[in-house]
């Protein structure tokens, strides 16, 4: 047996990796029911209620996704047949890909196999070229922001977490003239606080820096026609490109980015993982342009998806549970302590019928676990009002601090 495959399974490098080990939860979703889905106790099967999904609001099991869907198979089989440059170009993927162009206000659009590999493909390319560009990312960025800079060999700068004055200071401490890029989130997809975009948006005019937006866990939810925060605050027009996810509000799975044409070309030519990727199923692609079609018109499901945001924020206040942001639908209740943040999640879904995953490092830094709880769309008022009470007797019972009791002790 090989030295490389003896550290796996080697028992004292597993221990040191306990705290980065996961347990899967087995979830069969039920269209047409959904929050509720089933999962396995030993050789039972139970039915759940889900609070962590990304399916924001419950498309993935709308009926007009659904249909489209089935009509696309009928029509084109299960599979793309190849890249997109190789047989795989399906009428869905270029339908998709002017309807997502035209919906963020940008020349073209490009479509990714996932939005993870929207972000790495895109921004490989991006940031690599011109050569000798400057990035300012973040320090929050989500992982795939962080491969495809770190591929991309630019010169990295590190501003803190929506700090517009740390950038101000990085954008001035190189040359003028050299190339920029900016690169952010708009929504977090873990605390769910809102970038200051106004901000950015004017530091880069002033700095003749070039703009990536991450719009993945705002697009479909926010702005006109769920375009996006900087699409609700008026500057989608000030941001050079913006990527954005299918696999979340639209319900379905994949990642695009849209911007200028030439922009999405020298993406489309470059990237390796766009080039080298099987595309989308057309299926896929059918109802996700479904999705769009219909959100772009509805708002129904935003609005419900407010509300109970906003419920939910309003018990936990209530109940002294700290939660990280105000500003959007994602409510992550901030636990701080590994064991318990699992020991929490175990006893909601083995008590209350309710699964919340605890999310921990890599994802969050270590000591700061937290319970990301996504209330949806299709949750109804009494769902909230029965989930904010489950998490309030398991929040007592683990002995997790209050709201309170972590403020007195700082």
């Amino acid at each position: 047996m090989s030295r490389h495959l003896n550290y796996y399974i080697d028992t004292k490098n597993s221990a040191q990796n306990l705290a980065y080990k996961r347990e899967f939860v087995e979830i069969g979703r039920q269209a047409g029911r959904f929050p509720n889905a089933t999962t396995q106790r030993g050789d039972r099967e139970v039915e759940v209620s889900v609070w962590c999904s990304n399916d924001y609001l419950g498309m993935g099991q709308h009926p007009a996704l659904r249909q489209a869907a089935h009509t696309a198979i009928d029509a084109h089989g299960v599979g793309s047949g190849g890249s997109r440059n190789i047989g795989g170009t399906n009428p869905y993927h270029v339908a998709l890909e002017k309807e997502l162009a035209d919906f963020h206000g940008k020349e073209a659009a490009l479509l990714f196999t996932s939005g993870f590999a929207a972000n790495d493909g895109a921004l490989t390319v991006l940031a690599g070229h011109p050569e000798g560009t400057a990035v300012f990312s973040d320090e929050l960025n989500h992982a795939s922001i962080i491969d495809g800079l770190r591929r991309s060999g630019a010169q990295k700068h590190i501003f803190r977490h929506n700090d517009a004055a740390h950038l101000e200071q990085l954008l001035k401490s190189v040359d003028p003239d050299q190339p920029k890029l900016i690169v952010l989130e708009s929504v977090h997809s873990m605390n769910g606080d809102i970038a200051p975009l106004a901000e950015f948006a004017d530091l880069a005019e002033e700095h003749g820096a070039s703009t990536f937006l991450d719009e993945v866990h705002a697009v479909g939810m926010y702005g006109p026609e769920g375009a996006g925060i900087a699409a609700r605050e008026g500057i989608a027009g000030e941001f050079t490109v913006i990527m954005g996810t299918l696999a979340k509000a639209f319900g379905t799975v994949g990642g695009y980015i849209a911007g200028p044409a030439a922009v999405i070309d020298a993406v489309r030519m470059l990237s390796r993982g766009f080039v080298f990727t099987t595309s989308i199923p057309p299926a896929t692609a059918a109802a996700a342009l479904e999705s769009v079609r219909h959100l772009r018109k509805s708002g129904a499901e935003r609005e419900r998806l407010g509300r109970n945001a906003d419920l939910l924020k309003s018990l936990l206040t209530q109940a002294d549970i700290p939660y990280i942001s105000r500003d959007s639908h994602i409510v992550s209740a901030f636990v701080g302590d590994d064991a318990k943040c699992k020991l929490a999640s175990k006893l909601l879904i083995e008590r209350h019928g309710i699964y919340v995953q605890p999310v921990n490092a890599p994802s969050v830094r270590a000591g700061e676990e937290v319970l990301r709880i996504a209330p949806s769309a299709v949750h109804r008022t009494a769902d909230v009002h029965k989930f904010a009470d489950a998490l309030l007797d398991v929040w007592q019972e683990v002995g997790i601090p209050t709201g309170h009791a972590r403020h007195a002790q700082r």
